[in-house]
């Protein structure tokens, strides 16, 4: 039995309002489990099993007349077609909701097939690895419902509850989220390694692959490598292409590739600040942090905090962590970047939605500088956006300026 996924409650609840629900997702995220946890009675099909993908892709059309509801299709990219069959199955009872639930790894076809054959007429969510909170099977974080009301305040934040702990998300930060290496690797210390390399090689040489067939594999995964040192930082990708002698163009078709596939994230500018003139270059992270310091080398805590890239390692993964916890909850149309302005002001996170603007800088350490807050000052003054958060490793939650409230990591 899988862990229960915070993603759950959302899942259902689309099942109620849409005939279909598509769960997209990295590779080993979890997916399959999910789903044959939450609809332990729905019928499971599997495209990556040849007696499944046999029975749909020789006659599609008979399958879902046969199977008209409660129905699980999963890695349902192997067979594109499966997109526009569902479309004419679905408006021949447009009324009925809750009738498919799809899985996917991203790929070119499954995109395709979800926005131009099936749109209005499914939902879709991301699932990804496992937030702190869900791996150590606590409740969902109650600051993600303060952050999206749009009437919240800095009081409302004060009285927040946490049953995380500092070492809880210490260790998260540093093994990531996938399921299997997390669970796995507690009887076994010697699997998470081995499950980290047996992940990179399944995902160029099947997933790659299959998907970019014309791709050459020994640049992309030199790239990877090279990626774990650029993580968390804003990306020039000419100056990549110049190390690793190959064309701009040719790096910025990978960061697409990694970016769609849910391995890495592209964080794009804020640029709605008119005040301020911004720089408008991407910044990028590994999605999971596990996979970076895999790839760094890196092999417990203490390692993580000598290393160089600490500090933009946490500012990532807390990232991250709050747009997982977002991703969780009903909340519609809300977009993440970064800030930096000409004149040099930063801010690692803006999260725009319906509820406002809120500008969040992220610190490894646990001690306040004014300094810290100076780009967080400038930037609400600019903006009029009602508060500013600051992410940290202190022991409790506390103002730290006006309009600027401390609070610690493992509350999210």
């Amino acid at each position: 039995m899988g862990k229960k996924r915070y993603l759950s409650h959302k899942i259902l609840k689309l099942l109620e309002m849409f005939p279909a629900v598509a769960i997209l997702g990295a590779r080993q995220c979890g997916k399959s489990t999910l789903v044959k946890q939450l609809l332990p009675d729905w019928k499971y099909y599997d495209l990556e099993r040849p007696d499944d993908y046999e029975l749909i892709s020789s006659d599609p059309l008979g399958f879902f007349l046969r199977h008209k509801n409660n129905i699980i299709i999963d890695e349902a990219q192997q067979y594109p077609e499966i997109f526009s069959v569902l479309r004419s199955v679905i408006d021949g009872d447009r009324d009925s909701t809750g009738r498919f639930l799809l899985t996917g790894s991203s790929s070119p076809d499954i995109v395709k097939g979800l926005s131009e054959s099936l749109a209005g007429r499914i939902a879709t969510v991301e699932l990804s690895p496992f937030k702190v909170a869900e791996l150590n099977e606590l409740e969902f974080p109650e600051i993600y419902s303060r952050l999206i009301q749009p009437k919240t305040t800095l009081n409302d934040f004060e009285n927040l509850q946490t049953k995380v702990t500092p070492s809880m998300l210490y260790q998260h930060w540093m093994y990531g989220g996938y399921p299997e290496p997390r669970i796995k690797s507690k009887q076994n210390n010697a699997f998470y390694c081995l499950w980290m390399d047996a992940y990179f090689t399944d995902f160029i040489h099947r997933d790659i692959q299959r998907l970019f067939p014309r791709i050459n594999t020994h640049n992309f995964r030199k790239m990877i490598r090279t990626l774990a040192f650029h993580s968390g930082n804003i990306l020039n990708q000419s100056i990549i292409a110049r190390s690793m002698e190959l064309s701009s163009v040719t790096i910025k078709e990978y960061l697409s590739i990694l970016h769609d596939t849910f391995i890495w994230r592209n964080l794009s500018s804020y640029e709605n600040n008119p005040l301020k003139k911004v720089q408008k270059m991407p910044k990028g992270f590994f999605r999971d942090s596990g996979i970076l310091h895999y790839m760094l080398k890196l092999h417990d805590v203490d390692d993580l905090l000598l290393h160089p890239s600490a500090g933009a390692s946490f500012e990532s993964f807390m990232i991250e962590e709050i747009i997982r916890g977002l991703h969780c909850t009903l909340q519609t149309n809300t977009d993440f970047s970064f800030y930096r302005s000409r004149d040099k002001s930063e801010i690692d996170l803006i999260i725009d939605g319906s509820f406002g603007v809120i500008p969040i800088e992220i610190k490894l350490g646990s001690k306040v500088k004014s300094k810290m807050l100076k780009s967080l000052k400038i930037f609400l003054e600019d903006t009029q956006s009602q508060f500013g958060i600051l992410i940290n490793n202190a022991s409790k939650i506390e103002m730290v300026a006006d309009k600027i409230i401390q609070i610690p990591a493992h509350y999210f």
